[in-house]
């Protein structure tokens, strides 16, 4: 969530006229502000060098650059005479006619409210859950983009709606809330995992349109009723709106044609679609001989219950594989005494000989 804070509003007036706040930094401040600079720029980097998910690395980053704001806070409670490091980074409306200034539109972003651990982990959780599908979707570079242009999105909207205001604000939520804009925009039937109510795949359309449906009636009972809110509801809006606009444009050309129905990227929803492909070709097993009787052997004692099991829980995709592979983990081929393995194909798991499939292959598929 992006947070305004009035309690920074006159964290110095020297920041409403031009001049930047840092050229007051004395070692101390220094040294805080690099250290957080690394915080926040070194997982993202990693991610882009590694070729992990970008995601989960502003995820890390928003965290670590977190907990050099707390332990600026802790220093200051201990005694120690410290600036606010960050102030010619939060985004103030009042002074952006000042071009020096326009960089905060971004950098306050990074920053979160160091005494509400929720704001910082309302947003990570967000940016990882949606973010790392969304990335997988869109492609790292067009990931970057949208997520740049939801924290823009979010940015502008705020100042737009406090013009002249010396109410500083802060926090990911634009570039959170523009992921959820996005997903909705391109691929609104992927399910992913998220703790919506219960922990469990929810469709897209559902996360994105109950956030952004609980953000406009908090929106409307800000600014439509004059109620009062920390939160930069606007913002949140902003964010989602214009990422929304943008992706039929930017994801063309893409990894996956936008609107593509296949479950959601290399996750659950495409693990699932497999599971349930290969479940309309499986043969029925529940009355089936297991293949010791099949061949003429005596089952081993160590066998009879995992087999009984298979033929009773086997009807699903994924209990099969479980039960056939613990079969072929533990039992040797009756007719020459070699390993089983177990072979998946489209058509279901198959237990088999490692030597001569011929010695044993089962079930017998059609």
């Amino acid at each position: 969530m992006l947070r305004q804070d009035k309690t920074l509003s006159r964290a110095n007036t020297r920041t409403t006229m031009g001049q930047l706040y840092l050229t007051t930094f004395g070692p101390a401040e220094w040294a805080i502000l690099v250290l957080w600079l690394a915080a926040v720029t070194a997982p993202i980097a990693y991610s882009y060098k590694n070729k992990t998910p970008v995601a989960l690395g502003i995820s890390v980053a928003l965290l670590m650059g977190y907990i050099v704001q707390y332990g600026y806070v802790v220093l200051v409670n201990y005694g120690l005479e410290l600036r606010f490091v960050w102030s010619d980074l939060l985004l103030i409306p009042s002074r952006l006619d000042s071009p020096v200034y326009s960089p905060t539109l971004f950098t306050a972003g990074f920053l979160h409210s160091s005494w509400d651990v929720t704001h910082v982990l309302g947003n990570v959780l967000v940016i990882a859950l949606v973010g790392i599908p969304l990335e997988q979707r869109l492609g790292t570079k067009r990931f970057t983009i949208i997520y740049v242009a939801g924290l823009f999105g979010g940015s502008v909207a705020w100042v737009l709606f406090n013009s002249g205001s010396l109410t500083p604000a802060w926090g990911a939520s634009g570039a959170a809330y523009g992921l959820l804009g996005a997903y909705l925009s391109g691929w609104p039937r992927d399910e992913i995992p998220f703790p919506l109510i219960l922990i469990r795949p929810w469709p897209v359309t559902i996360i994105a349109l109950f956030y952004f449906g609980f953000e406009l009636v908090r929106a409307f009972n800000t600014v439509g009723l004059g109620g009062y809110s920390t939160v930069a509801h606007m913002a949140h809006i902003g964010g989602f709106v214009l990422a929304y606009a943008l992706v039929p444009l930017i994801a063309k050309g893409g990894p996956y044609p936008l609107g593509v129905v296949d479950g959601g990227p290399r996750g659950f929803g495409n693990l699932r679609a497999g599971f349930d492909r290969m479940k309309s070709s499986m043969v029925d097993i529940s009355s089936m001989d297991d293949p010791w009787t099949e061949l003429g052997y005596a089952v081993p004692k160590k066998l009879q219950g995992p087999l009984r099991k298979l033929r009773e829980e086997g009807d699903e995709a994924e209990t099969r594989i479980a039960w056939i592979g613990h079969i072929a983990e533990a039992a040797e081929c009756p007719v020459c005494q070699s390993p089983l393995g177990m072979v998946e194909r489209r058509t279901g798991p198959q237990l088999q000989c490692s030597k001569e499939p011929n010695h044993l292959t089962w079930p017998k598929q059609g």
